[in-house]
């Protein structure tokens, strides 16, 4: 009888490798958003501050970059959800949620060029990420409706949708100016009665 071999438990990644990540994931994106999905990784690695070796160590390829680029803004996205639940009042925190999702559709608007060369396009990304922003937003709107500082009918989606279609049907670059405002339209229009 074989013994079976015990796969080596993994490391956890160390400081300073993860801080090279990080580095790599912001300059890359300002990269991607300058040149598009063509920008240079050797360029990327030097502005980084790390060798090519470090960049293809943790990106073995541009779509994998280009992607963890992606991911990386909605993690953002997701903590500071949790964040600002623990920081501030329920209100609070969903408007400074909003406020920081119209800053996120601006990146993935500036990014969707680099994401349409990803392999199986952006909606498949797009389509991981809804489920983790709407359940960010759903947690904000449930923790506001139990204290009482939204009303009962308030739903998630629909302020979503909201912050969503101005970004959509902005011209220029305005836009999220205008979203800003909406935001603030949107939480005093949910707020409770007295």
């Amino acid at each position: 009888m074989k013994k079976k071999r015990s796969q080596p438990a993994q490391r956890k990644p160390r400081t300073d490798a993860l801080r090279n990540r990080e580095r790599i994931l912001e300059v890359a994106k300002g990269a991607f958003t300058r040149y598009g999905a063509d920008a240079s990784l050797d360029d990327i690695a030097k502005q980084a501050g790390v060798g090519a070796g470090t960049l293809y160590r943790h990106f073995p390829a541009r779509d994998a970059l280009i992607e963890a680029v992606y991911r990386s803004e909605v993690e953002k996205l997701v903590a500071a959800a949790r964040g600002f639940t623990t920081a501030m009042s329920p209100i609070e925190a969903l408007r400074a949620w909003l406020l920081l999702f119209v800053d996120y559709i601006g990146a993935k608007h500036i990014i969707a060029p680099a994401l349409n060369s990803v392999a199986g396009g952006p909606s498949r990304l797009y389509e991981g990420s809804r489920s983790l922003v709407q359940r960010a937003i759903e947690e904000l709107v449930k923790r506001a409706k139990k204290s009482g500082d939204v009303r009962r009918d308030i739903d998630a989606s629909d302020l979503l949708r909201a912050v969503i279609g101005v970004s959509y049907v902005g011209s220029g670059g305005d836009w999220q100016q205008s979203a800003r405002r909406l935001v603030d339209i949107l939480i005093t229009g949910s707020r409770a009665a007295e």
